[in-house]
């Protein structure tokens, strides 16, 4: 059965659709589309807005605004971006890219969503078309959101670091993602640390236990130790073709202290 589809031309007639039920917003369709092809009855009818404002990228002054519209692909292609292209790139292969969307990415469940990951350890905030939420707030509620995200906000980070952890074959979806965010005082040490995980959980979740054991710490072999043994506490990580929970806890203090090492 084909799906109604309407357009609006700004988000708040689009948000007032949205609230009929069986109705679900289309970005780039990634989820959505084959959600409905895979036989999801729950869909009915689908919903998208043209607003500029959801296809636009500003940056200033550190300050960084992503429109939701804006695709993987777009974001790979900007330099002022910096390291954030690594973890757009992370997300599929080329025609994925094409069409996946920001907005997209934070409702994706694991082990997709890397591009979310980044934004949790850049400690993002989610805009809709009435508010603003902290990005770990609206990971925790997501699957009750019915409000269309409008962008992501967050202050660029010269620290950020990213890594995606994949098998050779099948190439593409992650055994892990890890997005981590440190600041050091003048001797080196850690003040203020935040590690986000992938396919650790149903959704990209932090390392709360990691993140306390860097604080003081040099970023050396033994200053990170704590921290690696401290990796997998408080996660539940998913099973799936890819790779087990056990395999994926076993390997996650491995790619992090590569990371912090790096």
């Amino acid at each position: 059965m084909a799906l109604a589809l309407q357009t609006f031309s700004t988000v708040k007639d689009a948000d007032a659709a949205l609230k009929s039920a069986g109705t679900r917003y289309l970005g780039g369709g990634t989820l959505v589309v084959r959600a409905a092809n895979e036989g999801d009855v729950s869909v009915s009818g689908l919903v998208r807005s043209t607003d500029p404002a959801l296809s636009a990228i500003a940056v200033s002054g550190g300050k960084v605004r992503i429109g939701a519209s804006v695709t993987m692909a777009e974001i790979a292609r900007r330099p002022e971006l910096g390291t954030l292209a690594k973890a757009a790139r992370a997300v599929g292969g080329p025609a994925i890219r094409n069409m996946a969307t920001v907005g997209g990415n934070l409702f994706a469940p694991a082990p997709y969503g890397d591009f979310a990951v980044a934004l949790l350890a850049l400690d993002a905030t989610v805009g809709t078309d009435e508010s603003e939420t902290p990005i770990e707030t609206f990971l925790a509620g997501r699957d009750d959101s019915r409000a269309i995200v409008t962008s992501v906000s967050f202050t660029k980070a010269d620290s950020f670091r990213f890594l995606k952890v994949s098998r050779v074959k099948p190439k593409g979806v992650s055994v892990l993602s890890i997005a981590v965010v440190l600041e050091q005082a003048g001797d080196g040490t850690v003040s203020s640390a935040r590690i986000a995980l992938g396919c650790m959980a149903d959704r990209p979740m932090r390392a709360r236990a990691a993140e306390k054991a860097l604080l003081g710490r040099t970023l050396d072999r033994d200053g990170i130790a704590a921290a690696l043994a401290a990796a997998t506490k408080g996660t539940v990580p998913i099973t799936d073709p890819i790779a087990s929970a056990w395999y994926r806890a076993e390997v996650l203090p491995v790619h992090l202290g590569r990371l912090l090492l790096s």
